[in-house]
């Protein structure tokens, strides 16, 4: 049952939503970072639907399930793209011996996968929805790892008649052209273990569906069995590992220090942000040589000239951090230490490579946006509306290259951003042309930051200069606490949820991950163009396998 409303959606404060809900919410069920409303299982759609439309909330962040001891549940977290900070948790429990509940599929697009994810590893079932399988486990799979009853030591038998013969003879229908063609799961355009099965009609794609999952590693499990103060940050590098792994970090340290209400001193602040952004151009550096790579097999200049200017920031990250990739260098409550002796050298280090940066984006711009070729690919190829993408749950990058002006470290600010002058690049032509501008201008603004970063420790004085608060040796954040917090990383949203259970380790910790998301929109984007623009458009996305399936 839907409540008529007067006001509009951006006036609907916590008792709008409640009178918006009336009495199809069972009880409250408040997050620390947001208002929770327990609902009906029958009643997801009808409940999400006038979040959507009468209360603005067009954004479907996370979808988080778990099993307790009486009851299964699913956390659909609800954000809009224009201000992040309006938040809204919709919780749904469902009995354990019959742990089914309504899709919000037809709502938000992106609880498509969302809930995928939450059958396989949870055990919940989503009534109409449109392709309930696994997602990341094989088919065949017995069990669902996230569940209490899941028996870990139970053998995995996978017999060879459950799977069709590789050498079954073709099929041909005379009254089709379309053909079946794998792509992946083993080649370089996929960006990692991705297998994308595509159907063709000649040489258009009709229909393209990514699979995912060869890369599954348990992380939210792994994570579940560390302590919140010590075991559990060296993970976060392990997600997107190719640049971004304080962006990562960041990300728990982010929703930790929150669940646990821990202060962040300004100095250590400053330190972070600026690292941040080091890993943030790594990253774009990396996805613009590697989508050069992509688009038209220019390995010898674009390729090695982006992997050139990301040596450089790799060599000033481990000169911080005392790692090239797996930094491990955030604490929760600061830092691990503070900037590299003498610190007259690492300022004039990075300073040399921010000054020599213009020059290398404007050869970019020669090699790159400018050459013909490379426009005749991109340019009005891998189409995705803006309206597509938020279905989606698109963010980052892949959002602000369709126009949608969201970014979290002005819109939900953390870190030291919010004292800082710099600019949220988008751009809206939709297209794999868009995204690539996108991720080359961030780089410039990204290279502000770090200078007025530096500019600031530079004048630090000495014995203020705190990279850690006070924190407890033990964390036990009181039982049934629950947050998600999320941050800007190089590809997008990423977003920890965690509901502590009294111990010093999560009773849940649920992966928001950008890339995941990102992925899910693939179809959209390709469905009526060719073979090298699926390439294109995926490699437009700046997937990174080990963060999509985590």
């Amino acid at each position: 049952m839907s409540t008529d409303l007067t006001t509009t959606a951006d006036q609907i404060d916590e008792d709008g939503l409640e009178a918006l809900i009336g009495d199809r919410a069972l009880t409250r069920d408040d997050h620390k970072n947001a208002p929770g409303f327990v609902i009906r299982p029958d009643e997801v759609q009808s409940v999400l639907f006038d979040l959507r439309d009468q209360a603005g909330f067009d954004h479907l962040s996370c979808v988080t399930a778990q099993q307790y001891d009486d009851r299964y549940e699913s956390i659909y977290h609800l954000k809009t793209y224009d201000d992040p900070t309006r938040e809204v948790s919709v919780v749904v429990p469902t009995p354990v011996d019959e742990p089914v509940s309504q899709t919000a599929e037809p709502v938000f697009r992106s609880a498509d996968w969302a809930e995928r994810e939450n059958f396989d590893l949870v055990g919940i079932q989503y009534e109409d929805h449109p392709d309930m399988r696994r997602i990341l486990l094989p088919e065949t799979w017995q069990g669902h790892p996230l569940g209490l009853d899941y028996d870990q030591d139970k053998p995995q038998v996978v017999k060879f008649a459950q799977h069709a013969n590789p050498l079954e003879a073709d099929q041909h229908d005379t009254e089709s052209d379309t053909m079946f063609l794998n792509i992946g799961p083993h080649h370089p355009a996929t960006h990692g273990v991705l297998h994308v099965k595509a159907v063709l009609d000649g040489e258009t794609v009709v229909d393209v569906e990514p699979d995912i999952g060869y890369l599954h590693r348990c992380e939210e499990q792994m994570c579940e069995q560390g302590t919140y103060r010590h075991q559990i940050m060296p993970y976060p590098d392990r997600w997107d590992y190719v640049s971004a792994g304080i962006l990562n970090e960041w990300a728990y340290a982010r929703a930790a220090e929150d669940l646990a209400d821990l202060e962040v001193p300004e100095y250590a602040q400053v330190i972070r942000t600026m690292s941040a952004e080091l890993c943030r151009i790594a990253a774009h550096m990396l996805a613009l040589g590697t989508f050069a790579l992509d688009v038209y097999g220019d390995f010898t200049a674009i390729f090695q000239y982006a992997f050139r200017d990301r040596e450089v920031v790799q060599d000033i990250l481990e000169d911080l951090t005392g790692q090239r990739l797996m930094f491990n260098y955030f604490r929760l409550g600061g830092v691990v230490w503070d900037l590299p002796e003498p610190r007259e050298e690492f300022f004039e280090k990075t300073r040399d490579f921010l000054d020599e940066l213009p020059a290398k984006v404007a050869e970019y711009d020669d090699l790159l946006t400018g050459n013909e070729i490379f426009q005749l690919r991109c340019v009005g190829t891998g189409i995705l509306e803006p309206e597509v993408a938020k279905q989606y749950g698109c963010t980052g990058p892949t959002a602000r290259g369709s126009g949608i002006d969201v970014d979290l470290r002005r819109d939900d600010p953390y870190g030291y951003y919010e004292h800082l002058e710099w600019d949220v690049i988008t751009e809206d032509g939709c297209d794999n042309y868009s995204r690539v501008l996108v991720r080359m201008q961030e780089v410039e603004q990204s290279a502000k930051i770090i200078e007025q970063c530096i500019d600031l420790l530079e004048e630090w004085p000495e014995d203020e200069r705190e990279i850690q608060s006070n924190v407890p040796r033990t964390l036990k954040p009181p039982a049934d606490t629950e947050t998600y917090k999320a941050v800007e990383a190089a590809k997008g949203e990423l977003g920890i949820y965690i509901r502590a259970d009294g111990t010093d380790k999560p009773g849940r910790f649920k992966i928001r991950s950008p890339c995941f998301h990102n992925l899910s929109a693939l179809p959209e984007m390709v469905e009526g163009e060719y073979i090298p623009d699926l390439i294109a458009s995926l490699g437009s996305l700046d997937i990174v396998l080990g963060e999509v399936d985590r």
